[in-house]
């Protein structure tokens, strides 16, 4: 049956990323960056996840085909158009039961995040959505106690957008509060932040 998942997961993957050539979609892609989220996920084995820009779904499919049994995803999408198109990629890969998309504004799905996961705690979290609003996002997280006390954070396009995520990684190397690295991947850069 895992294998079964595991090949429509495959094939999904693959036509999404034929389909993001032509339409120009920022994915993660294969190989580098989506390798190294995948490897983040497989070691962490968490038991809820977080995502924050779902675009098509392509990055969330990576994420819980790496997930534990049992284990699930949540994606904050701002677009319902996007949204759609994701939960159809979702449900193609059979992954569907495993996620929950939600629309809006992150900054505004949040702090509400907490009426629906109760008192469990985010131990994954990936951020791929508005640059300039990485730092907002963490803060909000951390505010609403969203956090769990060994989770890891990993921030994607931290070199092609340097300056506009310049706040977050200064807060990841100097608040104390993580430990983080850079992962150069060429015209492209991840940041991989464990709570301390």
């Amino acid at each position: 049956m895992k294998a079964k998942k595991e090949d429509k997961a495959g094939q999904v993957l693959r036509r999404i990323s034929y389909e993001a050539t032509k339409r120009f979609l920022p994915i993660i892609g294969e190989g580098g960056k989506g390798e190294l989220l995948e490897r983040v996920v497989k070691e962490k084995k968490p038991r809820l996840a977080l995502e924050i820009g779902t675009l098509v779904g392509y990055s969330a499919i990576k994420i819980i085909r790496n997930l534990p049994r049992g284990s699930r995803l949540v994606t904050l999408e701002i677009s319902p158009q996007t949204a759609a198109v994701a939960r159809k990629n979702l449900e193609e890969a059979g992954m569907a039961e495993q996620a929950e998309i939600v629309v809006g504004s992150a900054l505004k799905t949040i702090p509400k995040l907490k009426d629906k996961v109760g008192k469990r705690k985010f131990d994954f979290v990936f951020i791929d959505a508005a640059k300039d609003e990485y730092l907002d996002y963490l803060l909000l997280l951390e505010k609403n106690k969203l956090l769990d006390e060994k989770a890891v954070i990993v921030a994607d396009n931290v070199k092609m957008f340097r300056d506009a995520v310049a706040n977050y990684l200064d807060y990841m190397h100097n608040s104390g509060k993580y430990s983080s690295s850079y992962h150069d991947f060429g015209n492209d850069g991840v940041e991989v932040s464990n709570k301390l």
